[in-house]
């Protein structure tokens, strides 16, 4: 595989209204992930280590805080032509005024970046996926299929197809059909993949569903393009280009999952405190990288920490954490319980003077107070959680709305910067 003949794309995502309120401030690849990632480290990670260093990230929703981390973190020396480059949706005389209308019309829109001269190849990823691959691998099925277009996919079972795109490949692996997003009650017995093709490939699962990570032969890829009213990979691109084009598929067998929910997010977080999590971030051959950040170490002091991820630069002070994921500089006060939550951490520290005058001000120090109850929560950067305020998320209540915070799918989500009043309830 010739790595430097091969561009990648990072789609940012659009609203990520799903996510919200975590997505109120910030693009949903810069939502915070693992105590100390956040979601776009995947995709970057994933193709840094596959060699193809030559990648852009398309957004243009919140991305202030997106660019700022890319900055800070990938950046290659100046004897390699490697580059992360993010490129926001701009007017131009030649396109027009009007903004990414998906994921098709974002390529298209930055297309001329992308297929130049000498580029022979172009990867296109999520920014919103949880999983780990080898991208020059998927890149060299690609070219001994011969295909045009490969997309990756992974088995499912008919009860997940739900909410996915369904490609049904042939008994040499080259995709015939695609339905996307089937209704749970809709016959999909056409789709199912072949049983030479499900005893070769070691599964019993019936379907593949596309993972959303695509590679395009170049000028394949300017010809779909052409048309200005595709608007979307997985609903017009694909099923278009597989009446005209040789599309493969390319089986992805490891875990893999789509940050798109509330209720996905809290589940691939927590998932990580596991004794044997289907992910793992500490794979030393393939390392996911993030901003590194010159923090202490975390100071435990009386606390109690069991199936948790703890960052840099905390202070715990006789806290006990259970099932959870706590962030840099994040301060729990002693009596501070927390079980099955997120804390995002925070910016900043309030320490020594500083923390005193916000004290003396009459205002909640930035952290986890004393003898506050956290639970099935998400607390974003830089909360404020008053002493003895209880925070239980209640899968049996219905969805709330309010100015420091919400509930979603039975999770509290705790705003960022927000104060929860001493004593509070909710």
């Amino acid at each position: 595989m010739a790595r430097g003949r091969t561009i990648t794309v990072v789609l940012g995502g659009g609203r990520g209204s799903r996510l919200y309120p975590l997505t109120a401030e910030r693009a949903k690849p810069a939502v915070p992930l693992a105590a100390k990632y956040r979601l776009i480290d995947i995709p970057l990670s994933n193709a840094i280590n596959s060699g193809l260093r030559q990648i852009f990230v398309l957004t243009q929703f919140n991305s202030a805080s997106l660019n700022a981390h890319i900055a800070r973190t990938y950046r290659f020396d100046m004897f390699t032509s490697g580059f992360v480059e993010v490129l926001a949706a701009e007017q131009t005389d030649r396109k027009g005024d009007d903004w990414f209308q998906g994921t098709a019309d974002a390529v298209r829109k930055h297309l001329h970046r992308f297929v130049r001269e000498g580029v022979e190849h172009v990867v296109i990823l999520s920014g919103d996926h949880l999983y780990r691959m080898r991208y020059d691998h998927l890149v060299s099925h690609h070219e001994e299929q011969g295909a045009d277009i490969t997309v990756a996919a992974i088995p499912v079972y008919r009860r997940e197809c739900s909410g996915l795109g369904v490609i049904a490949p042939d008994a040499q692996g080259m995709v015939q059909r695609f339905q996307e997003k089937p209704a749970d009650d809709e016959d999909l017995s056409a789709l199912e993949v072949p049983g030479s093709l499900r005893r070769r490939w070691g599964t019993d699962r019936e379907h593949l569903a596309s993972m959303g990570v695509y590679v395009f032969r170049a000028g394949v890829l300017r010809e779909l393009l052409e048309d200005d009213a595709t608007m979307d990979f997985g609903r017009h691109i694909l099923p278009g280009a597989l009446r005209t084009h040789r599309v493969s598929a390319f089986l992805f067998e490891d875990y893999w999952e789509d940050i798109g929910t509330i209720q996905s997010f809290f589940d691939a977080n927590l998932m990580l405190t596991e004794d044997d999590p289907p992910f793992r971030f500490y794979v030393p051959e393939a390392p996911i990288y993030t901003r590194a950040r010159f923090l202490p170490p975390t100071i435990y002091r009386h606390a109690f920490i069991e199936r948790s991820l703890v960052a840099e630069g905390c202070l715990l002070h006789g806290a006990r954490v259970v099932h959870s994921t706590v962030g840099q500089r994040a301060w729990l006060l002693p009596g501070s319980r927390v079980e099955d939550s997120i804390l995002m951490g925070a910016d900043f520290y309030e320490v020594d003077e500083t923390r005193q005058r916000v004290i003396e001000q009459g205002r909640i120090p930035v952290g986890i107070g004393e003898g506050a109850s956290v639970k099935r929560a998400i607390i974003d950067k830089n909360a404020r959680i008053g002493a003895g305020a209880v925070i239980h998320g209640d899968p049996g209540r219905g969805d709330e709305e309010h100015d420091a915070w919400c509930l979603r799918d039975g999770i509290i989500i705790v705003k960022k910067n927000a104060t929860i009043e001493p004593g509070a309830v909710l």
